[in-house]
């Protein structure tokens, strides 16, 4: 997610490696973190080797969420089974939303017991924490394995006729590297990429706290989605073909990282990418989002054109007002003419500014936003004000942070362990 991770919300209303002898088994796989995950039979285990880079992903490819029918299949039948048990698998993983192997009771016990073996998990996550919103936003922090936690919100919004959208906005990093001076992720800090399931997961969660299904996927939660783009994907694909979202339901934040909106182009996708922009010029951008400097104005609305012209789908930019720095009449009809300068087909989605801690920076009055969404619309620019959700329970814009992104929580075994570590030394 992104170091808009909040910032976004509002904008929609608003390795660990497997010890070999617990891998052992008589048959072996290699499981790829491709989009499309195969499981071949190798002779030889295969074992990843630790990284030595904290901000690698914790990897460990004996994970079952994420995984096709068709891998599930595969696998099933390279443990001895019939290939139908790969379908109530997948059946168990993505329905009936199951968190251990032994919660599988449809299957023999002989099967479950050799997944567990092997070294195998589902890869769901236990819930550290719930906070509800007096408007039915709920924020979620998940404990990784590592005693990290990321935070994935709940976004309920019901039509006149009673239907129920939920959209779960999901994180794709611990925290973020970006630091956007309006944003608290990244005044958290920055740990690691999510892996596959750890995105995945998230919307599960959400669905298993609501009792309902996921309507819409929002990438804006922690971390910057296109620094972590391949993991992003591979959670895309799952959650389009095995958790059944739809893909225009979908949407892919990013700040701007260069050359890769080029490379979300080349996928195709049907999904929406929102682009954060903020600010109508290169200098005040920078201000604003210090990696700017990096990536400057006119390469990304060149890319952003490139890929409405790749993809034929819209590009929404994200704009965060700003009191007294970015919210004046004057830089709208600047923003209207920048994307006008770079074709057509853009939407703007206007989000005032909620507070967080630490920040000088102030939210706009109604009529100061009301101005400048006027600016954008006498210029022929579509433009939405969003509603802030889940402002109560520190979920709305800009507000996501928790103090666990940089350092693993400390459980209170890991400080027996500690303390009786130190005993012994003594």
């Amino acid at each position: 997610m992104n170091a808009m991770f909040a910032t976004k919300i509002s904008m929609l209303q608003h390795v660990c490696v497997v010890p070999l002898a617990r891998a052992t088994r008589h048959r072996s796989f290699t499981v790829s973190a491709s989009a499309s995950t195969t499981v071949t039979p190798s002779r030889n285990l295969t074992v990843s080797s630790p990284t030595s880079s904290a901000r690698a992903p914790h990897v460990d490819p004996r994970v079952l969420l994420g995984m096709s029918e068709h891998d599930l299949q595969q696998l099933a039948v390279e443990f001895g089974q019939q290939s139908y048990r790969g379908k109530q698998l997948h059946h168990l993983i993505y329905k009936r939303k199951a968190k251990e192997i032994q919660d599988f009771s449809h299957l023999p016990q002989a099967f479950r017991n050799d997944l567990i073996k092997a070294g195998w998990k589902i890869g769901r996550s236990p819930i550290y924490h719930t906070v509800t919103a007096a408007d039915g936003t709920v924020k979620l922090l998940l404990k990784l394995e590592d005693n990290r936690l990321i935070e994935t919100v709940g976004i309920p919004v019901e039509d006149e006729k009673g239907s129920m959208r939920l959209t779960a906005c999901v994180s794709s990093q611990v925290g973020c590297p970006l630091r956007c001076s309006f944003c608290a992720t990244g005044k958290g800090g920055y740990s690691r990429n999510l892996q596959r399931h750890e995105i995945i997961e998230q919307v599960l969660a959400i669905e298993d706290i609501f009792k309902h299904r996921v309507t819409n996927v929002v990438f804006m939660g922690m971390g910057e989605p296109m620094l972590n783009l391949k993991s992003v994907l591979d959670a895309h694909q799952c959650l389009n073909k095995d958790v059944q979202i739809g893909q225009r339901m979908i949407t892919i934040s990013t700040v701007g990282v260069p050359n890769t909106i080029k490379k979300l182009a080349s996928h195709k996708l049907q999904s929406t990418l929102a682009v954060s922009l903020h600010a109508p010029n290169q200098k005040l951008r920078e201000m604003i989002v210090p990696s700017a400097k990096s990536y400057p104005l006119d390469a990304i609305m060149k890319d952003c054109r490139d890929y409405f012209a790749e993809t034929s789908r819209r590009v929404s930019f994200e704009y965060a007002l700003l009191a007294g720095v970015n919210d004046s009449v004057e830089q709208a009809r600047e923003l209207a003419e920048l994307l006008h300068e770079w074709g057509r087909g853009y939407h703007v989605n206007l989000i005032p500014f909620n507070p967080i801690e630490g920040s000088e920076y102030r939210r706009p009055n109604k009529k100061t936003v009301s101005a400048f969404a006027g600016a954008l619309e006498s210029r022929k620019i579509t433009v939405s004000i969003r509603q802030t959700r889940g402002l109560d329970a520190s979920a709305a814009c800009g507000q996501l942070r928790n103090n666990f992104q940089k350092s693993p929580l400390i459980i209170e075994s890991d400080r027996e362990e500690s303390q009786s570590d130190v005993a012994v030394a003594c």
